[in-house]
């Protein structure tokens, strides 16, 4: 009898659907297949003929908002109103990929400049990598697809796409709408199974050339340990994304955009705010402030759409959070909020001086929690955020320009907003973790740069 997989609302674990799963001989035939597909060049798909079939994805999503946003929040436990919106990034994003093959190509390389390249002319072209093998999260599991699948139909490789287990049905419907869109399946095909062996003989295959990966920094790093020779590989990773609130900030703003940063998707993203350094002189106004706006947030059933923080995406993660808290608490931290609202969902909490040692001070939380800590001079502060080994993005709240410029020079970060949250992203931006957070840059425009390699085609002229 062939394995299925029990896909479950992350809210209230009630059954949505019940899915096949992939064993080694299907794994086998899906990498036959993209190598193949791949090796047959006359084969190759045309910029025009990618181009569209992006495009035409990004309308038919676009005609199927409302299900995919459903979807996101049955099975993901995004409320339903960030689905929304991660639906309408998704859209973008298909439309970025496809757009930004009007920019995507070689350059010429200056031939004359020594009597020995005389009487030549130097240019490159861009070409697919290969077959990539892309590796998802749970957390956004329609846009996250869509970046890492978007960028190998752009370029023109072939892809095995594998979604989170806990999340595989938005990958699966959007793969669909690719091939409605023209995308002849060997381009992409999904691969759904909860064999860790077989994801990882999926990742480190010879025939792989390019491996994305999205997920914990324990299981990254180990799979780009073992990668095939010559495979290129982006890893990424989480953090404990640290803001700097100066004395000068606007607490009202830093407040309500912290709240959003710190606890959109009950914290379960990799730059979701969690390290909050706050000027001693105004440490008690921004607490009252903030801790009203956490305590306001409405949590509950994601599907219904005033809801602002759902659940976590498997009871053993509020069992986690809540051990963390514990810990903190009991090692002297003062709480604000917190608790269990359900089997999967915990009441947002605000821990005020949490010890350095607590794993919430140096460890993702990827929960409803943030951490607030007092600081006298912005180096204390800027030396305590650097100090982990993680680093990605962070902010810093001030309305003075110096205190601004000298977070934005001494915090060690792939970007650093200031009077925004550590969690604000576009998907045409460059994003990357840095240290233990990841490897290589995302964004639709960086990821089809990884994906391609470039020729140089030298002719001589006589």
């Amino acid at each position: 009898m062939k394995k299925t997989l029990q896909v479950v609302q992350a809210f209230d674990r009630a059954l949505i659907k019940e899915i096949p799963v992939d064993d080694a001989h299907a794994l086998e035939r899906k990498l036959s297949t993209a190598e193949s597909t791949f090796k047959k060049r006359a084969g190759w798909l045309k910029p025009h003929e990618r181009m569209a079939i992006l495009k035409q994805t990004a309308q038919l999503l676009r005609t199927d908002q409302e299900r995919f946003a459903k979807l996101i929040a049955q099975e993901g436990g995004k409320p339903f109103t960030d689905a929304a919106v991660e639906v309408a990034r998704a859209i973008d994003g298909l439309n970025d990929a496809a757009e930004e093959l009007r920019h995507f190509a070689g350059k010429e390389i200056p031939m004359g400049l020594t009597p020995a390249s005389e009487s030549r002319w130097a240019f490159t072209v861009k070409e697919p990598i290969g077959v990539v093998a892309a590796i998802s999260a749970f957390n956004h599991p329609l846009n996250l697809i869509v970046h890492q699948v978007a960028p190998a139909i752009a370029v023109g490789c072939p892809v095995i796409i594998k979604p989170a287990t806990p999340t595989p049905l938005s990958c699966l419907e959007l793969v669909k709408l690719l091939h409605k869109a023209g995308l002849g399946e060997e381009w992409c095909q999904t691969f759904i199974t909860e064999d860790n062996s077989l994801a990882e003989h999926l990742a480190t295959n010879e025939r792989v050339a390019f491996l994305s990966f999205i997920g914990s920094a324990k299981v990254g790093w180990y799979l780009r340990s073992k990668l095939a020779p010559g495979t290129r590989c982006a890893l990424e990773h989480g953090g404990a994304a640290p803001v700097i609130v100066d004395r000068s900030a606007n607490l009202t703003k830093a407040a309500q955009a912290l709240a959003k940063g710190g606890y959109y998707h009950a914290g379960q993203v990799c730059v979701s705010v969690q390290r909050i350094f706050v000027h001693k002189e105004i440490i008690s106004s921004f607490m009252d402030e903030f801790v009203e706006r956490v305590k306001s947030l409405r949590v509950g059933d994601p599907l219904l759409k005033d809801t602002e923080v759902g659940p976590l995406i498997l009871p053993r993660e509020t069992e986690r959070v809540e051990s963390w808290i514990e810990e903190a608490v009991t090692t002297g931290a003062k709480l604000f909020g917190g608790g269990r609202f359900s089997e999967t969902t915990l009441i947002p909490a605000v821990l005020f001086h949490p010890s350095l040692d607590a794993k919430v001070s140096h460890l993702e939380i990827f929960g409803p929690v943030t951490c607030v800590y007092e600081y006298e001079k912005i180096e204390q502060a800027i030396h305590t955020a650097n100090s982990l080994p993680f680093a990605f993005q962070a902010s810093i709240f001030s309305e003075e320009l110096a205190p601004a410029l000298q977070a934005a020079e001494f915090l060690e970060a792939s970007t650093v907003l200031i009077n925004d949250h550590s969690a604000f992203r576009t998907d045409w931006m460059p994003f990357a973790g840095l240290k233990q957070s990841g490897y290589g840059v995302g964004g639709i425009p960086w990821t089809m740069k990884d994906m391609s390699q470039e020729k140089m085609i030298v002719l001589k002229k006589n």
